[in-house]
């Protein structure tokens, strides 16, 4: 929150304990900038994803995730539903 920018290669990922709907669900109060939002179930599919707009109460996925991946907007085209991705730690 309170972010004015992100460079290209920022983003954050939030993980819950299991997949739900409600748990993953995001807010966009006190944002600054849109965001790209994608939601990854604990198979690493994506089950969702949606352009985020700054001051929006409240997005859910539409069907239950364990990962919620937020990043700049111009990432968006980036996957669709039904991807599987990869997760790899970064040293």
């Amino acid at each position: 929150m309170f972010t004015r920018t992100l460079d290209r290669d920022q983003g954050l990922l939030l993980v819950q304990n299991d997949d739900s709907r409600l748990g993953a669900s995001i807010h966009m109060m006190f944002m600054r900038l849109d965001l790209a939002v994608f939601w990854f179930n604990s198979h690493l599919e994506v089950v969702d994803k949606v352009l985020a707009r700054r001051w929006k109460m409240m997005y859910l996925p539409k069907t239950p995730a364990k990962y919620v991946l937020e990043t700049g907007v111009d990432h968006f085209s980036e996957f669709k539903i039904g991807d599987k991705v990869r997760l790899e730690e970064i040293r």
